[in-house]
């Protein structure tokens, strides 16, 4: 199981890191520039040290013992010694075996030192640019051949003590910045974090109180846009759990007494049967007919609850709607008849085409006609046509039309309206209409009208 780290913990191992990584970086580039700058300086003064060494050597080898041309020799010496601010070269001679003939330039003791080390370490190879370690200093130190006489060696070196420990110290205060700088960064990553997870707690308790089945609004206000965005969007979620919970207790109780009063009738009509108070036949009768509107009930219930899960409109035929009209009508034509209700036609001459299946367009059209039946005065109007973009149809009473409270409703599940059934034929309705794509609507003209659209599949 891969191992889970808290919040906190993530931000500091990233902080830390992040602020190491920086710093180091620093420092590194800091040492190499700086120690490539020295060692090319170095190289360069001990170059011109050598230079000047081999002409002070060869100068005196000619004879040139005049006053003049020894501070010449001094300055010209000078001059490439102190290339280097901090630092000084000089040189002394040695001979094949490394032992010390005189020294040219610098201190006895440096002298002395180099001198013992050239002897022990580097016997009588050739040196260049090599920084020598010893108790009293560092040196950088090359060898020539001696330019007078053969066989000695002049050693040139240049005391580079103060510019080494000048680096250190600059190494040690970037050492002490850098833990500094992880110390700061521990202090603001745990800040940075308690600001991360005390929002974070906050949601997590409020999601968890939502699960429990606590779905009351919270009033919680965040410094960051995101995690206040994230509690707006929780409660509004809560809000949707809480309105569709409701929804469901009044679905319940509607189905619950919808269901009861068919088994109330068909429960009655067999005692009576029983217990022989009733004729048979006339309460055989009355049984199958509520056993059909219980039938009918539980179909429509399982129909909505299947609603979204069915084919999309290129899985199924095409089939015309206006033969699916008269198919609804010539099932609701006693019912219309009892109420004194007749129809109007009002229908293409091509067919209207729709990709949908028989079942879904016989539910959609049928609770269409019969809502309109039982609010109609005296004639339905039924229409169905091609446009130039889509399908159109509409089913129109001459009733009092839908009130304005039930207006923006009607098309909800399980909600029913004054003179409603069951709540569900409209919303049964609807949602064919949006499976195949299309969108229904209502509005008042003299009386209720339901529009349907449907774009034109291609």
């Amino acid at each position: 199981m891969k191992h889970k780290w808290h919040i906190k913990t993530h931000m500091l191992s990233a902080l830390i890191g992040l602020t190491g990584a920086v710093l180091l970086t620093v420092a590194l580039v800091f040492n190499l520039s700086m120690y490539g700058f020295i060692r090319s300086r170095v190289s360069a003064q001990l170059s011109g040290v050598s230079q000047s060494a081999s002409e002070e050597r060869r100068d005196g080898g000619r004879g040139q013992k005049d006053q003049g041309a020894k501070e010449n020799n001094k300055e010209r010496f000078d001059e490439h010694a102190d290339r280097v601010i901090g630092t000084r070269g000089s040189a002394v001679l040695l001979t094949a075996d490394g032992e010390m003939v005189s020294n040219l330039h610098g201190d006895e003791t440096a002298a002395d030192d180099l001198s013992a080390w050239y002897c022990e370490s580097a016997g009588t190879g050739p040196v260049q640019n090599k920084v020598v370690f010893l108790e009293n200093g560092t040196y950088v130190v090359s060898t020539a051949e001696d330019p007078v006489t053969d066989g000695q060696i002049l050693l040139t070196y240049v005391d580079v003590t103060s510019v080494t420990a000048f680096a250190r110290q600059i190494n040690l205060v970037l050492l002490l910045v850098i833990l500094a700088a992880v110390l700061i960064s521990v202090l603001l990553s745990r800040r940075i974090a308690r600001s991360f997870v005390e929002p974070v707690r906050s949601l997590s308790d409020f999601a968890g109180e939502i699960g429990g089945g606590n779905l009351e609004p919270r009033e919680l206000t965040f410094r960051d846009v995101e995690f206040d965005a994230l509690a707006c969007s929780m409660n509004r979620m809560a809000s949707d759990l809480r309105q569709a919970r409701q929804k469901q207790e009044v679905f319940f109780q509607n189905v619950s007494h919808e269901l009861r009063t068919p088994l109330t009738s068909i429960r009655g009509n067999a005692e009576g049967i029983v217990c022989g108070l009733m004729e048979p036949q006339q309460a055989a009768k009355v049984i199958l007919a509520e056993s059909d509107k219980l039938g009918g009930l539980v179909e429509d219930i399982l129909f909505l609850s299947r609603a979204g899960k069915g084919k999309t409109v290129a899985d199924v035929p095409s089939v015309d709607l206006r033969e699916i009209f008269s198919l609804c009508v010539s099932e609701q034509r006693t019912e219309a008849d009892g109420r004194g209700v007749s129809f109007v036609f009002d229908f293409d001459e091509s067919p209207v085409l729709l990709p949908v299946r028989e079942q879904d367009a016989e539910r959609m059209i049928g609770n269409l006609i019969s809502n309109a039946i039982r609010y109609a005065g005296s004639t339905v109007t039924l229409r169905c046509r091609n446009e130039t973009d889509g399908v159109f149809l509409a089913v129109e009473d001459d009733g009092p039309g839908v009130t304005a409270e039930d207006l923006p409703r009607v098309f909800e599940r399980m909600y029913k309206g004054k003179g409603g059934r069951h709540g569900i034929g409209l919303a049964i309705a609807q949602t064919v209409a949006q499976d195949c794509g299309g969108e229904i609507s209502v509005r008042n003209a003299g009386g209720a009208v339901f529009e349907a659209r449907f774009p034109r599949i291609r």
